[in-house]
């Protein structure tokens, strides 16, 4: 099949998604370029404006699927927010069956959105509704104003919070912190590869013991390298929300000063470099792969990487899926995707029969 053929057939298959799902990606893509200015910076009040919807925490009052939210802080220090979601009546006592937790790690290129941002509200909300689990989402700090390690060392804070203070007295829940699941999507999934990295590695005299980490969830995880990947070059110009100059941009506004892409934040899967050390402790994971997302390739690199060093590792994969897919409640695929997520949670971490 020749470039030109293969190109228009990529572009027939993304223009097949519902033309609301089309517009709203649309919308996010102008928000992004013009927010993103010529120094590096970001313009967050125009982009607040113009895209970033906000849900508030409502720690009174269920919603439908009857899970409520509470806001706290994860570190005083840096004042690095996070917001827990759990399924439970107002008043009610804690259970006798404790919940497993699953941390989770917004996406946004390192640069835009927080654990507050609609979407990803209503997803961390579905996830703990349909797993059972204690959400814990949490707003690291952004980059370029808080550059590489700034966001895994906050991931890192989230589990030391969690491992020495517990959940808010407001949470009537009980988890049980021996399951706890490291989540994210896009940049927030590099997020959660290095903090699982971080912590299992860490001397047992420095990691809090309540804390053990059971598994990853890697949706269209974010990681990248100076050589362009074919799916990158394939879907250039064709896939909405990751292209070539926006992805250098946030690669530029998180890593150090004059850093490139093979930095070993970015490169994690050991073509341009030494592959990472993964104690034995790194847990399973499963990764999500989107046949239209620019980024496929570096998800299937880093699946074959897990294996290589000897871990357990899932492709998910699903064929018609752009970048941020799970976006949308509306797609198929979204639907698709939490079923995986609460089979994977499942398998490791079985909801109690008590």
């Amino acid at each position: 099949m020749s470039g030109d053929v293969a190109r228009k057939e990529l572009r027939a298959r993304v223009g097949a998604m519902p033309w609301a799902v089309r517009l709203q990606l649309r919308a996010l893509e102008a928000a992004v370029d013009a927010t993103q200015r010529r120094d590096g910076t970001v313009n967050r009040f125009l982009f607040s404006l113009l895209v970033d919807r906000q849900a508030p925490a409502n720690p009174a009052r269920a919603d439908a699927g009857g899970v409520r939210s509470v806001d706290f802080t994860v570190d005083a220090s840096t004042g690095v927010p996070a917001r827990v979601y759990f399924a439970a009546a107002a008043g009610a006592e804690a259970e006798a069956s404790p919940h497993p937790v699953i941390v989770y790690f917004h996406g946004g290129g390192f640069t835009v959105f927080s654990a507050a941002t609609r979407p990803y509200d209503v997803l961390c909300r579905t996830i703990c509704r349909e797993t059972g689990a204690v959400v814990v989402s949490v707003t690291y700090r952004l980059a370029p104003e808080h550059r590489y390690p700034a966001a895994y060392d906050d991931g890192e804070a989230a589990l030391r919070y969690l491992a020495t203070t517990g959940l808010p007295a407001e949470v009537p829940v009980r988890v049980d912190l021996s399951r706890c699941f490291l989540a994210g999507d896009s940049a927030g999934a590099n997020i959660a590869h290095h903090v699982a990295q971080r912590w299992t590695a860490a001397p047992a005299a420095t990691t809090p013991p309540a804390i053990h980490l059971v598994g990853l969830l890697l949706l269209s995880a974010y990681f990248g390298g100076e050589d362009r990947t074919e799916s990158e070059k394939a879907l250039e110009g064709v896939a909405p929300i990751v292209n070539l100059r926006r992805s250098d941009f946030w690669w530029k506004a998180f890593l150090p000063e004059g850093a490139d892409r093979n930095h070993p934040a970015a490169h994690v899967t050991g073509e341009a470099g030494p592959e990472p050390e993964l104690p034995d402790a790194f847990p399973p994971a499963m990764v999500v792969v989107g046949g239209l997302d620019p980024l496929q390739e570096w998800g299937r690199l880093y699946a074959a990487m897990l294996r290589r060093k000897g871990k357990e590792v899932r492709v998910v994969e699903f064929t018609e899926a752009v970048h941020a897919f799970y976006f949308f409640p509306a797609l198929p695929d979204t639907g698709k995707l939490v079923g995986e997520i609460r089979a994977f949670v499942e398998s490791i971490a079985p909801r109690s029969t008590a």
